[in-house]
């Protein structure tokens, strides 16, 4: 199956075509808080409310453009945690929702007439239909280079890893970031944060599963 990163534009050829790919780098938290800081200043709070969830659920990019309102809503009021079935595996994965990210979303609630089973992020070319993965990808090229980085190591990966790479920095802790991520094998979570294989055996030596 293909990963988000290579799914074919709609006649066929790769969307990423000519582009240099491979591993795309996890934002610092610097480069977090420009890009919020200038979606926040150009007013579009689906923008703002699409960053904020990408980082924080740590979703690929098909299961985080298929969200609708009940996956992250109860009432008018956003949820502090959420679950959601992975497309690529079928087993459900959990992510929280910090207080910024509920904020954000609540407000985008506000400003839109959605009901109950409605797509989060609705595409606005295709009636009925969620945001596309090259329209995601799209957007995220637009916000890497308003932030003034380089848009050729940044992706849609880019906002799976963030926050994900963050936890790991912060505590070693390989098994929490294999839930998180919703990754069967703790390899693949290896792999995924880039992670030396002495450091990863160590680490992954002192986790009881």
């Amino acid at each position: 199956m293909p990963s988000d990163q290579t799914l074919p534009a709609p006649d066929g050829r790769p969307w990423n075509k000519g582009q240099l790919i491979g591993q795309k780098r996890p934002l610092k938290p610097k480069d977090v808080w420009a890009i919020r800081v200038r979606l926040e200043l150009h007013g579009s709070r689906r923008d703002v409310a699409l960053f904020d969830l990408a980082i924080d659920s740590k979703l690929r990019a098909c299961d985080l453009v298929r969200l609708k309102t009940q996956d992250v809503y109860v009432g008018s009021r956003a949820r502090e945690r959420a679950t959601v079935i992975q497309k690529k595996t079928g087993r459900p994965v959990q992510f929280e929702i910090s207080l910024q990210t509920r904020a954000a979303l609540e407000a985008l609630l506000e400003s839109t007439d959605k009901s109950y089973g409605d797509y989060l992020f609705p595409s606005r070319f295709q009636a009925k239909d969620h945001l596309s993965i090259r329209q995601y990808a799209r957007l995220i090229h637009q916000w890497v280079e308003d932030a003034g980085l380089d848009t050729v190591v940044y992706g849609t990966h880019s906002m799976r890893r963030t926050k994900a790479a963050q936890i790991y920095r912060k505590t070693g802790n390989l098994r929490a970031v294999q839930l998180l991520l919703g990754h069967t094998k703790l390899e693949s979570t290896v792999r995924y944060l880039g992670i030396e294989v002495d450091d990863a055996l160590s680490l992954s030596e002192q986790v009881e599963i």
